[in-house]
């Protein structure tokens, strides 16, 4: 891998050394910059918290006869631990807590100070990467992360969940609704209470039963009588159609197929 370099600086006239070099302070540079070191504000008690982000390098302080503890994040599951120095560094790991919050501890302990390792730390949810520092005196007690891209994601799960369940009548206009749909045909247990629109969108509702079994996919019926599946999106008990049709199926089943048929008729507003 090394040669590939070194054959390009020797083409353009620059000395293999140099180029080498050139790359060594690259790879410096950017070590420096990516690594995270502890800061006042970061701290919780004795405990360090870094903010995960993929690529940083996290520093950990420590000391002979002290260990430090690494937390990783509730239910995450530890793959594998490697160091670079294994031969003057003490690692093993536990585990605390039960279900849910059950928490992985990577332990380090040095033998000596003025050591200089790195610490790489798989599970099955990313990759930590940590560089660890042994002094006479001083060790940090712990360090855990906090995960702000996890955060973002719960976040945008939960307004997702909670625009769902808003019920569809909060956006709706009473005054412009059109009940004027007949639905026909079988009778199962999923069979829709009442179609309506608004004008701009319609909106099949179902029993509360919906969720408890599998949902029927709505086809819409064109002029020449051939059915074609329908973008929807299911909101609570409701199918929300973005758009207009005078004839639509709910079809569900193989052999024995069971279909509910559900028919605009002339305009009925509440």
């Amino acid at each position: 891998m090394r040669l590939i370099p070194l054959l390009i600086a020797a083409a353009i006239g620059v000395p293999a050394a140099h180029a080498q070099d050139g790359g060594l302070r690259t790879v410096a540079g950017a070590n420096r910059a990516a690594t995270e070191t502890p800061a006042v504000q970061g701290f919780v008690n004795a405990m360090q918290v870094y903010a995960f982000a993929d690529g940083m390098i996290f520093q950990a302080y420590t000391a002979p006869g002290a260990i430090t503890d690494i937390a990783l994040q509730p239910g995450e599951t530890l793959i594998a631990v490697a160091a670079g120095d294994t031969a003057r560094w003490v690692i093993g790991d536990t585990t605390s807590g039960s279900g849910d919050a059950k928490r992985t501890h990577v332990l380090v302990k040095p033998f000596a100070s003025g050591l200089v390792t790195n610490l790489v730390i798989t599970t099955d949810r990313r990759a930590y990467h940590l560089r660890l520092a042994s002094n006479a005196r001083i060790a940090m007690a712990a360090v855990r992360w906090t995960y702000p891209q996890d955060e973002l994601i719960a976040l945008k799960a939960k307004a997702e969940a909670a625009r769902i369940a808003a019920p569809v009548a909060e956006r709706l206009s009473v005054e412009r609704l059109n009940f004027g749909y007949t639905i026909t045909g079988d009778k199962p247990a999923w069979r829709p209470l009442r179609a309506f629109d608004d004008g701009r969108q319609t909106f099949v509702e179902f029993p509360a039963s919906l969720g408890q079994g599998e949902a029927p996919p709505l086809f819409v019926v064109g002029a020449d009588g051939k059915a074609e599946l329908v973008n929807y999106r299911i909101q609570g008990r409701f199918y929300v159609v973005d758009r207009l049709f005078d004839a639509a199926e709910l079809r569900l089943g193989l052999k024995k197929q069971q279909v509910v048929r559900i028919a605009r008729g002339r305009s009925k507003r509440a």
